[in-house]
């Protein structure tokens, strides 16, 4: 694809915004150097770096992941098209899906498969800033976290999953090799005489055909963001809630956290989810770190606080947009509309299926991944689209005249049988008796039923949407009980809805709704 923009910058011949939309009218353009180091080989870091090295780049994932969100979430509100186009005019654009290798599963039509990965590029860092966020000396190109989301046709769900920067995969025209190398293999692979933007082209592209490979499926979009977006992102949004099962102390990322839920933001929020050192699994509790974090950011932007906040959902969409690149077909307005009605519980995150820990032949460590056709399996699941089911049959009912009803007041508040009884009769039933249930603390109404007279429970349901029906050896054959409780409004109208069940537990899959303590 092309990467060619017009004489304003805007991509692929499109006009710009007018001075008043644009969210970078007078300021500085941020740009990347396009002049590659003289030496190549002594700026790629080494697939086994550690230390602050490998901890910046553990945070460049979360970084897009949050970036993206603001985009997609604040995109779908009610002011979105405006929102659509002031990131359009700030969205940096690179020529990042190859034109082969990437031909795996394709993905049904209006499903998605995005890869999310980040730089750690310190261009747009201030001296103080740098000081601030502790972020050290450029640490190159290599990229130590990627996330595949896969969003399906009907946009009922979002899946997140994460690759450690460790595991041993094959890169196309390189070999065997840690995958946070696939990026800077493509990136200095480039003729010479190539410019900064072909050199990022060309790893973003070596990768994504990477993880094709990897994953059996094609790959439709990608994303990156850089070190100050997500500082500024974080901070805007007021700080994200995490949950500490104990104290964070760690020297090399910075990290100074109590136990317990707290809310972070800046600089700690660049530690939280950079630490490494010091936790019971290192990179994979690292990884429940972004995820959690991630899962933070979404609760936040889809709370009142924002979402009724239309200038901090522009300051959100200048601050994501400013610090993107992605794709030249990626329609973030489009993408907002797809997902708009994506919840909390509705995110599941999860991490690629391995073996365990090795060492390769000279003697790195490396993360062993399952086999291909298990990889192809598991990836094959999780972007099949949900099969129609077969409608049921619709069950069978009477007349109302025909249902006998005995209505029992379990909910504690006076009277109420007497008049549910009367709206029954009103709505044809035959009440048969009134009276006070065994207990007045019943929560949820009931519809008890002896064995048969099912069509009798499902027409007297019809008239009480959100009561459970059950089958009972206390109702007498060819009589019903409606058993009143606190969630009863009135006859034809749906009862209170009960709280939603618990979120998954587990670092193997959670959602963005669960909150319980992480290391």
């Amino acid at each position: 694809m092309s990467s060619e923009r017009n004489e304003n910058g805007a991509p692929g011949g499109r006009r710009p915004l007018p001075a008043r939309l644009d969210p970078g009218a007078g300021r500085t353009p941020r740009r990347r150097s396009a002049t590659p180091s003289p030496d190549p080989a002594d700026r790629a870091p080494r697939s086994g770096d550690t230390g602050r090295r490998r901890g910046h780049g553990a945070a460049v994932a979360v970084r897009a992941v949050a970036a993206l969100l603001a985009l997609v979430v604040l995109g779908a509100s009610g002011w979105g098209w405006y929102l659509g186009q002031v990131a359009d005019a700030s969205v940096n654009r690179t020529d990042a899906i190859p034109t082969d290798g990437n031909e795996g599963t394709g993905n049904g039509g209006a499903a998605m498969n995005l890869l999310l990965v980040g730089n750690d590029s310190r261009a747009a860092l201030s001296p103080e800033q740098l000081g601030q966020l502790s972020a050290g000396e450029e640490s190159g190109v290599n990229t130590d976290t990627m996330i595949l989301v896969h969003v399906p046709a009907d946009g009922s769900k979002a899946s997140f999953v994460s690759f450690p920067r460790d595991s041993y995969v094959e890169i196309p025209g390189h070999g065997w090799d840690k995958l946070n190398a696939a990026y800077a293999a493509g990136y200095f692979g480039t003729p010479d005489g190539a410019t900064d933007t072909q050199r990022q082209a060309a790893g973003a592209q070596l990768l994504i055909r990477t993880i094709s490979g990897l994953t059996g499926l094609q790959i439709d979009h990608y994303a990156e963001v850089d070190l100050l977006g997500f500082f500024n992102l974080s901070n805007v949004v007021g700080g994200v809630e995490v949950n500490l099962c104990a104290p964070a102390r760690d020297r090399y990322s910075g990290v100074d956290l109590p136990a317990g839920p707290q809310t972070v933001s800046g600089e700690q929020a660049l530690a939280f989810v950079r630490q490494r050192h010091g936790l019971p699994r290192g990179d994979f509790d690292r990884i429940i770190r972004q995820q959690t974090f991630i899962a933070g950011m979404i609760r936040k932007m889809l709370s009142e606080n924002v979402l009724l906040d239309l200038g901090k959902q522009r300051q959100l969409v200048e601050a994501a947009a400013g610090s993107l690149t992605v794709d030249q077909s990626l329609d973030l307005f489009g993408l907002a509309s797809q997902m708009q009605s994506v919840t909390a519980g509705s995110i599941e995150f999860q991490t690629i299926p391995y073996v365990g820990d090795d060492e390769d032949e000279e003697g790195r460590y490396i993360l062993r991944l399952q086999d291909e056709d298990t990889l192809h399996e598991f990836f094959a699941q999780l972007s099949a689209e949900p099969e129609e089911p077969d409608a049921p049959a619709a069950p069978a009912t009477v007349a109302p005249s025909a249902v006998s009803v005995e209505v029992y007041n379990g909910s504690g508040i006076p009277g109420l049988a007497a008049s549910a009884a009367a709206a029954l009769e009103t709505a044809g039933f035959a009440v048969s008796g009134t009276g006070n249930a065994d207990s007045s603390d019943y929560t949820r109404t009931e519809i008890r039923y002896a064995a048969g007279d099912d069509a009798l429970a499902t027409t007297l349901a019809a008239s009480i949407p959100g009561a459970t029906a059950v089958e009972s050896d206390d109702a007498a054959s060819g009589t019903v009980q409606l058993v009143l409780g606190s969630d009863f409004n009135a006859v034809g109208q749906p009862t209170t809805p009960q709280a939603p069940a618990a979120p998954v537990e587990g670092e193997d899959a959670r959602t963005a709704a669960d909150t319980t303590c992480i290391n």
